[in-house]
């Protein structure tokens, strides 16, 4: 996708040196997670207890946890779910709440009326809270998880993209496509919809970011992916009693994991938006 985006675009973005650090670091996680075990193969669904809780070496390169699998493999493993999850609960928000600002927006009056109040009932009921209460009642698994956050995640980009279809509506081309007869559908999907295609980019880079350490969150406490899969919250869950009798490599690997994608989602997110802003043109 930033392949595509026009030359001025890709400079601006280009200047800002943390969006593009961010972006190289995505970009080496997405080897990491979906190369890398084609690389260094691991076997992360049977135990082996004569490996459990081996220090990094030359067999295991980051040593082994509580039930001998080998931890680099299960950090490969487990970010390729965290990953997948994050990206597609990401999208899935972005679109449900794309589609939602955009309908209420360019309706007004009393439509744009019932549907933020819905958004603004949800917003005041924290989508953490929500996410625990269904994964504790559901018991989800990945594609579970995806749904779940993506239902509970849609309410920011809806008031974004809102927000821009109240200023598009009032467009000249707009009023000219239902002076001729162009049906609402056509003005959103046709004129309101790709001219916010600026703050649905931005918006969705931050809502991967919020879903990947929503997934961390639920996982850590138990209630999201079910062994003998993970993600980086479980390792980091399994690995916290093991912590204090210094088996560091348990606990810092996923860690820093979370760290460093959340933050290279959030730095390009920034970039995108600060590329986006007619205003820093130069």
């Amino acid at each position: 996708m930033f392949a595509q985006f026009p030359a001025p675009l890709n400079a601006r973005f280009a200047r800002n040196r943390l969006a593009v650090a961010g972006l190289v670091v995505l970009f080496l996680f997405l080897l990491f997670c979906f190369v890398g075990p084609l690389v260094y193969s691991t076997d992360q669904t049977h135990t082996d207890l004569s490996q459990v809780n081996l220090a990094p070496g030359g067999a295991h390169w980051l040593g082994t946890d509580a039930v001998g699998h080998d931890q680099l493999g299960r950090l490969m493993y487990g970010g390729k779910i965290s990953l997948l999850v994050g990206l597609a609960a990401g999208l899935l928000a972005t679109v449900i709440g794309t589609l939602w600002g955009a309908i209420a927006g360019y309706a007004g009056g009393w439509v744009d009326a019932v549907m933020m109040r819905v958004v603004d009932a949800g917003i005041a009921i924290p989508a953490l809270f929500i996410l625990l209460v269904v994964s504790a009642i559901t018991d989800p698994g990945p594609l579970g998880l995806v749904g779940i956050l993506g239902v509970v995640s849609w309410l920011v980009p809806s008031r974004l993209v809102r927000a821009e279809t109240l200023t598009l509506k009032s467009r000249d081309y707009v009023l000219t496509l239902r002076a001729i007869g162009g049906t609402h559908g056509r003005a959103i999907g046709r004129h309101i919809l790709p001219n916010s295609v600026s703050t649905i980019v931005v918006a969705a880079t931050f809502q991967i970011a919020d879903a990947i350490l929503l997934v961390a969150y639920v996982s850590y406490l138990g209630l999201g992916v079910q062994p003998p899969a993970t993600d980086w919250g479980g390792m980091l869950s399994a690995g916290l009693t093991a912590a204090y009798s210094g088996r560091w490599w348990l606990i810092v690997p996923p860690g820093l994991a979370i760290i460093l994608v959340v933050c290279a989602f959030n730095a390009i997110g920034d970039g995108l938006r600060d590329a986006f802003d007619v205003r820093g043109r130069a």
